[in-house]
Order: C-alpha cells, then structure tokens, then sequence
C-alpha cells in the first residue's frame, strides 16, 4: 500500500525529570497493588461500562474489575498470569477500545474526595439552616423571653458545630491566606462567620433580643454554592502531562540470548533488544535490527498513512507496530523516550497557560482589602461616637462585614459557568475549566490540526471503476489485514470472493489464491505498479494488470460551515498538520483555508502557536492527537473532539462531544455573552454594595438584615446567570 517515507521524530528538548528514583519507586509499588489500568475511551454510558466490567471478570483469575466512567478508566485485581494484553484482548472481542496505563504514572483520588468533601458540607449547612429558620420564626411572631432564649439555644447547639464543620474551606483558606502575609477572599468570609456566631452566642448569653445564627449559617450556605459550582467547573481538568506518561507501555518483552522476558520499562537500558509484536505499542525510542512492517504512527505525527518499518528505520515510543513482528535495538526509554519529553513539554506549556488570572481573581485582589478596611473604619468610627459602647460597636462592624462579604462576587462567575456549560453541553461541547470561557471569549485567531480534526481521520474508499468482481476479491483479502486501508475496504457492504490461504506479508500486503490464481492486496512496487500521490492500496488477480483502489479521508461535519464563519468574523485561521504536503493542500482548497503549513511536528505546533501569542493573538487550537498536544496546552484555549486521544482531551479545556464541528462556532458566540453576564454581575454586586454598605456605616442594619441583603443580591447575580439558558 502506498506509504510515506519512514521519517524519525525530531528529538524534543528535555524540560523537566521525573521525579526522585525513590519516588517512582514508592509509586510503582502502590501500583503493582491497584493491578492493571486501562483506558477505555470509548465507553459512553452504564451499559458500555457494565459490558467492559462483565468482559474483565469473565477473564480467569480476575478478582475485581471497576470502570471509571468519568475517567474513562477500567482498574483490574487480578493473579499475576492475568496479563493487561489478555484482558485488552477479552475487551476487543466485545468491541471495546482499551490501552494499558501505567498507574505509578496516574493523579490519585485526591480531587474526586474534595468534591465529595465540599458537598458533604454543603449539604450539612443546607439542612441546618432551615431548622434554624424554622426556629427563628418562631422568634419573629413574637415568642415569650423564655421561649425566645431557648429557641436562641437551641439554635446554637445547631449552628455552632454546623459553623465549625462546613466552615473549614473557608477557615483553612483564610489561614494560608494570612500565613502568607496577604489577604484573600476567603478572609473577610471567615471574619464574618466568626463575628456573626460570636455576636448571637453574646447576645444569647445575656438573653438579649435577637442573635444571627440564622444569618451566619445561610451566609455560610450561599458561599459553599458558589464554592461547589467553582469546583464543579474545575473538576473535569487534570494533567496532560501525566495522562501522557501514563500512556507509556509500562512492560517491553526484552530478548536475553534468544530468550524472551516481560519485564518493566525501568529496567530497560539503552543497548538492550526488545520485541514489539503486531498490534503493540512501541515501548521505546530505537532502531529497527530485524523484521519487517507497517508504523501508524498518526497520533505522534498526524501522517494518515502507515509508514513502513524495516532494518535501520528509526522507531519512537507511543507508535503502534500494525502488521509484522520488529526486533527493536533501545536507544532511549523511560523519561529519556521523545513521548515523555514531549509530556515534559505539555507540562512547561500548562505552567505557562495556568498563570492567566481570570477576571474573578482580579476583582477579588482589589475588593478584599477594601472590606477590611471598611469594616475597621466602621468599629473605630462607632466606638468614638457612641463612646466606646463595644457591643454596639461590633454589631456595626459584623454587619458591615456581612453586607460587603463577597458572596455574590463568589457566585458571579461560577453561576454564568455553569448555566453557560449546561447550554454548550446541549450543543454537543463539555467545557472541562472554570476560565476556558473567559478565554474563549478573547479568541482571535484559530489554529486547526487535520486528521481526526477537520477530517475524521479513517480513510474511505473512493468510488471508481472497478469490477465488481475485484471488489469482491480485495474484500476477501482485506479482511485478513489490520491495515487501516484493509479495514476500510473489509468494511464495506458488498459481496466477498472465496480467497484461500490468505497470509499478511508484513510491510507489502496481503497474499492469498482465487480461482487457482495467486492473488496480492498491496503497495504498488509490490504488485508491479507506479503509485502516485493518491493515498491507494493495488490490487493484482494472476498476471491481470493492477487493479488501483484509491482512499480518502473524509471532512467532518460541520468543518465547511465553522471556517466560513469564522472567516465571515474576521476571525484569522491556520491549518498545520502532519501530514503530507498532497493531503493538507487539498483540505486547505477545499475549505478555503490559505494558511496552511504540511509535515509539522509536535514541537513546531506549539512554536507556530507561540509565535502567535508573540503577535499579540488569543489562540484558540483545535486538535486530536499526540502531536497536538504541546500546542493544545500552549494555546490561550484550546478544543479536542470526543474522538480524539485521552491525553489530547486532557490538556484541551473544551471537548467537543459530537461529530459536527459547527457548534464551535456557537461556542465561541456563547463564550462573549458569558462574559458580558459576568461583567454585568460584578456590576450588580458593586452597585448592591454601593447602597448597601452606607445603611451598615450609619448603623441601619442589624447583622440579620445584611445577612437578607446579602442573600438577595446572591439571588440577584445567579437569576442573572440564569438568563443564559
């Protein structure tokens, strides 16, 4: 089958180490006892994950098999003769996609327990607060002194503990906060939470008319919403570095004096021989000493077409062997391979992305000292003019404190994200972090991948005028070939001819008889043709002339419709690829893209993105592979399809569900109406401040009504935010 010249990776530069010998050790020790991980990218709802869970577990010598269908993660207990390639193979057969993982390499639990934590709490606040309100009525109609001072009790022993408990985000923040020496958000917060809970247990005390637990407990409420919903949107983003060197192959077969053994990629050394089998993963970076087959190495470099591996072609980890067995001499391998230095990269890239400080962390750095500086102002204020009455003085204080204590501000953007990400997930995107809208909104310049991006990425045949009869025949023979071309001939709808003795001639195609006649399925020198640019497999019956089967990868849904509009914007796009020069320029044509550059690397796709950030430019990338990954974490915001590799959508902050690229377009129009809301939300919290806080200064409002006020101006932001569905 036609295929590009086999080309070695460019070496990326090496950024950051691994960590400590130790470390990693300690690390692949817990994972030797968590068993087998998989990615299992394919699952999609409780059905898929009970059929993965049901094909591990019908394995012998599986003890548990758990699919995270967050994560898209399949983890197995199991003996040791349970091997990650069986269960792959076990997982296969009931179509299910699956890679090994390596879990030293993998983020633990950590954040799925804070979510778990933050809405334990506050559900805890939640239903405290409408037993105290219920109590509280009871005060308000007017109860006796007896009754009010046990009501007030009562709703002490509740809302104390209550406080102390689903209070600590905010406690354990303000402390670091002030460990540091700077004033956070959290700061005035927990100040308000003490002094409203300090006043009512004051006032109760002394049997005084009225206490603020109420007010203090909703308080606390409304700000673990705003809290959680941070989160919430947070919560899908982890790192792409990691994800990435978790996708190393953590086991290579090592050949010692003609004996084979599975052993860790720890103690593979550059010198030693490996062998890849076909249909594995390349576990190193190397070079081929013997053996003969095809490379897909489309995920690393984007080329469409598998590359052919011979004697002296030079491998890299993560490419996938398709057709033939490679003895593989090590060069590099562990942290030294070029995919962990391209994670290596990912992580610089992230870094770089992670500084960008959303318009809330703005806001938040200006606002906080100032209400400290109020409530100060107020304390000393009221002492001098009521001649040092502390009592009164501090009630003044909290309530200033209260009035000005940012929940709306807390409230502001994560309740546009949330309403914004439920529209964007009914049109098919998941935005997977918290400022990915703001940033979508400040795109102005769009970088595309090809293959898997703008084009599906699996080749389909070309209609042509071919015999049926060999169709027929190339059907038969295709189907003894994982070759991507095979598949998509064995795929298609139409009768197959009684081929015998089909064999795969690793590198060259398929061989087989028909009709007592030697019939072959391959590369055109193989079967005495001249191939062309056309991305084609050769068909040769007996001593007929050859037969040309010519493929194309198809465009995506929706690709036409997004470019033109974003070129109707004014909006400035780029196509790199991998690729070779053939395939982009006749994409490039067809969608009207002018700017396009063929055969980039991973490295030179996050440098042309860089180069537009230089310019000034707000990049949005949009891409699916390995080879995209530098350059989707380097982007000020970036996209993958749903299809595309794990560690490509992690370090993207939106994914696109569906196969229609149009929503994009809706995304990015959606993303500047969310800021518009999140503006005008700080606006509604500034002007609410504006008018409340001088009622607070000259001692018009008790604790309890700034506690009402401040509740309202919360409702006010998130039915605001609303308006976006």
């Amino acid at each position: 089958m036609s295929t590009a010249e086999a080309t070695p990776l460019s070496a990326c530069p090496a950024c950051v180490a691994l960590p400590a010998t130790e470390a990693l050790a300690e690390a692949r020790r817990r994972a030797a006892e968590a068993g087998i991980v998989l990615s299992v990218p394919g699952l999609g709802d409780a059905q898929d994950m009970t059929r993965a869970e049901e094909a591990a577990r019908a394995l012998p010598g599986v003890g548990r098999a758990r699919v995270n269908l967050t994560q898209k993660r399949l983890s197995v207990t199991a003996t040791p003769e349970v091997t990650a390639e069986r269960l792959i193979g076990a997982l296969a057969a009931q179509g299910i996609e699956a890679h090994e993982l390596d879990p030293a390499l993998l983020t633990s639990t950590e954040n799925e327990l804070r979510g778990r934590d933050l809405l334990m709490r506050l559900g805890v606040a939640g239903f405290s607060m409408m037993n105290i309100m219920l109590l509280s009525v009871a005060v308000w109609s007017g109860a006796e002194a007896a009754t009010r001072d046990l009501f007030h009790w009562l709703s002490a022993m509740i809302a104390l503990p209550t406080l102390a408990f689903a209070g600590q985000p905010f406690f354990a923040s303000a402390y670091a906060s002030l460990k540091a020496r700077r004033l956070g958000m959290d700061v005035p917060i927990s100040l308000a939470l003490i002094l409203s809970s300090a006043i009512s247990l004051f006032e109760t005390i002394k049997g005084g008319e009225h206490a603020y637990f109420d007010a203090a407990v909703s308080l606390c409420f409304f700000l673990l919403i705003g809290r959680y919903l941070d989160f919430r949107s947070r919560a899908a983003a982890r790192s792409a570095a990691e994800e990435l060197a978790a996708l190393e192959v953590p086991r290579a077969i090592r050949l010692e004096d003609g004996a084979e053994r599975l052993v860790p990629i720890a103690e593979i050394a550059a010198g030693d021989l490996v062998l890849v089998r076909p249909g594995g993963r390349m576990p190193v970076d190397g070079e081929v000493t013997a053996g003969q087959s095809e490379l897909d190495r489309s995920l690393l470099t984007g080329e469409t077409l598998p590359v052919r591996a011979v004697a002296g072609t030079l491998v890299s980890a993560g490419e996938v062997n398709l057709t033939g067995p490679l003895t593989v001499r090590v060069t590099a391998a562990g942290r030294d391979s070029s995919l962990h230095r391209m994670a290596d990269l990912v992580a610089v890239a992230e870094s770089t992305r992670n500084r960008y400080m959303s318009l809330a962390d703005r806001v938040a750095r200006r606002y906080s000292p100032s209400v400290h500086i109020l409530a100060l102002a107020s304390f000393i204020g009221w002492m001098i003019h009521s001649g040092g009455d502390v009592r009164l003085a501090v009630n003044v204080a909290a309530a200033v404190l209260i009035i000005t204590c940012p929940c709306a501000l807390a409230l502001a953007v994560p309740s546009v994200v949330t309403a914004a990400s439920g529209k964007l997930f009914r049109k098919g995107l998941l935005i997977k972090d918290g400022t990915a809208l703001e940033r979508l909104a400040e795109v102005d310049a769009i970088v595309f991948d090809k293959t898997g991006t703008l084009t599906l990425g699996t080749p389909d045949l070309v209609p042509g005028a071919q015999r049926a009869g060999d169709l027929a025949v190339a059907r038969a023979l295709a189907s003894g070939s994982s070759h991507p071309l095979s598949r998509a001939l064995a795929a298609g709808d139409g009768p197959r001819a009684e081929v015998t003795e089909i064999a795969e001639r690793p590198g060259y195609g398929v061989e087989g008889r028909f009709q007592g006649q030697a019939v072959r399925l391959g590369r055109a020198d193989w079967v005495g043709a001249v191939g062309g640019e056309e991305t084609s497999a050769w068909l040769q019956v007996g001593n007929e002339p050859p037969v040309e089967f010519r493929f194309a990868d198809r465009l995506r849904p929706g690709a036409a419709e997004l470019v033109a509009a974003l070129k109707a914007e004014g909006i400035p796009v780029k196509l790199l690829s991998g690729d070779s020069a053939g395939p982009v320029a006749r994409l490039a044509s067809e969608l009207g893209i002018a700017d396009w550059k063929a055969g980039v690397l991973p490295a030179e796709k996050a440098a042309e993105v860089e180069a537009l950030r230089a310019e000034g430019r707000r990049v949005l990338m949009v891409g699916d592979g390995l080879n995209d990954t530098v350059a989707l974490a380097a982007a000020h915001v970036s996209i993958s399809p749903a299809s595309a590799l794990d560690a490509a959508r992690v370090a993207s902050d939106i994914v696109l569900l569906g196969r229609d690229l149009a929503p994009i377009s809706d995304a990015l129009r959606i993303a500047r109406v969310a800021r518009r809301r999140i503006k005008q939300n700080f606006g509604l919290s500034l002007a609410y401040n504006a008018v409340a806080v001088p009622v607070a200064l000259v001692g018009l409002a008790t604790p309890l009504i700034a506690a009402v006020a401040m509740s309202t101006s919360s409702l006010t932001v998130t039915l605001n935010a609303l308006r976006l569905r």
